[in-house]
């Protein structure tokens, strides 16, 4: 592991006063961030699916029960006599069936697909918290960044104000001209207008870091010393985009659409086929009155059902299960060249991130190294004001870009380990366990 002391390139990082570091963040987001939480729900109702699918196996008991209160009266005509007579009685009984599929294509197909489901779930969940490590991440240091253009943005206005003073103070002693005040004083104003741009824009960054953690975000813990520099492992990008085609949760999601659209052929296709299935009835009824009666029935039986004619509606759900499937098929195919994709972009991240980092190091030091040169030609008369203020410039710029840099090589190497379905809270803890080392 090979470390590049970051010093000098963080030198106006704010204060840390009882900051709160990313892992603490994290741990917020896990049980605030609405969309983390979502996808924890649904992968909760998803994982049903299973002991649903087993139930298509099982046998269904259903119970049935019944009473009736009955009142007739029978008239009977004789020879000469007219004679009738009323009844009043109660009947009652209940039935038990039970029915035991023994065969049904179709349960076959749903009950695979109910576990392709499951799968489909479980990455979906994968998926969205390594999606919440990297949002949690960027939103961290987006907010860092946003406080350092801040504090940048200050130094900078301190700076030109104090070449304002004395432009104005050496005008009045005739050693300047005017245009030199006007030129300081252009520029004073533009770097209020940048200030207030910066705060506008850290505001919105600690807002965005709100949303997911559901509270304004406290003083964060932030870059003040040593970084970590060091290559991926393995040191390939083909490898990395190997590893993220058999890794990655949104392949496994497409993968298993795929095998879900695949089942639904077969259950469409089961249409056309018999079902045989195990069929017992109980039953005890109960007649009351005079000629009143008590009758028990029990049966035991197979049933099959054959489907003749449907109007043609299994054929045709056939032939649109099997359009889903191409396109099923096609989406898996496009899932896995944006995996690849991302892997590589990732890969190319960090490794060109390195380098970025290592160039714009170099660039502050040699820009504080033209700094102090600016200042000793200005002393001995061969460099102006304006050259000073633009050597100040330029080391500002570039202790913004280093640390820009900085936060994207972080990130970037969280999102190649996203893209392997690697990530998890322990490469948190790493990057944390870089801020915390780096500030101590």
């Amino acid at each position: 592991m090979k470390k590049l002391p970051l010093l000098v390139a963080l030198a106006f990082s704010p204060p840390l006063l009882a900051a709160t570091d990313l892992l603490q963040v994290y741990k917020e987001a896990l049980t605030q961030d609405a969309t983390f939480q979502a996808a924890k729900s649904a992968q909760i109702a998803g994982q049903e699916k299973l002991p649903q699918g087993r139930a298509l196996f099982m046998p269904s008991v259903n119970l049935s029960a019944n009473t009736t209160h009955n009142e007739t009266d029978t008239q009977t005509r004789g020879s000469s006599t007219l004679s009738s007579g009323e009844k009043t009685y109660n009947s009652h009984g209940y039935s038990v069936s039970l029915n035991q599929p023994l065969y049904r294509a179709q349960n076959y197909a749903a009950y695979a697909q109910a576990k392709s489901t499951v799968e489909q779930v479980n990455a979906q969940y994968s998926t969205a918290e390594q999606d919440l490590i990297v949002r949690v991440a960027q939103s961290y240091f987006d907010v860092l960044l946003a406080q350092y253009n801040v504090t940048l943005a200050q130094a900078q206005k301190e700076s030109i104000a104090e070449q304002l003073a004395q432009a104005k103070r050496n005008f009045e002693v005739g050693t300047a001209t005017i245009t030199d005040t006007h030129d300081a004083q252009a520029r004073y104003d533009l770097t209020i207008a940048q200030e207030i741009a910066a705060q506008n824009d850290l505001e919105i960054k600690r807002r965005s870091l709100q949303q997911i953690i559901n509270r304004q975000p406290d003083e964060l813990v932030t870059v003040k010393g040593e970084v970590p520099l060091f290559s991926p492992e393995p040191n390939t990008m083909d490898a990395w985009v190997e590893k993220a085609l058999a890794q990655n949760p949104e392949t496994q999601i497409a993968k298993a659409a795929f095998d879900i659209a695949s089942e639904e052929v077969r259950k469409s296709r089961g249409g056309h086929l018999p079902t045989l299935d195990l069929v017992a009835t109980y039953g005890d009824n109960a007649v009351g009155g005079g000629s009143g009666y008590d009758q028990t029935a029990k049966t035991i039986g197979l049933q099959m059902n054959l489907p003749i004619f449907a109007g043609f509606a299994t054929s045709s759900k056939v032939r649109e299960a099997v359009a889903n499937q191409e396109k099923a098929r096609q989406e898996l195919d496009a899932v896995q060249r944006k995996v690849a994709l991302q892997a590589r972009q990732a890969y190319l991240g960090v490794t060109s991130g390195i380098a970025q980092v290592k160039a714009l190091q170099q660039a502050v030091i040699s820009n504080q190294s033209s700094l102090d040169s600016t200042k000793l030609g200005l002393e001995v008369g061969v460099r102006t004001s304006v050259d000073l203020l633009n050597a100040r410039q330029q080391l500002f710029s570039a202790r913004r870009d280093l640390a820009q840099a900085l936060y994207g090589y972080i990130v970037s190497r969280l999102k190649l380990e996203a893209a392997a379905g690697d990530l998890n809270e322990a490469d948190v803890g790493q990057v944390n366990g870089w801020l915390n080392q780096a500030a101590k």
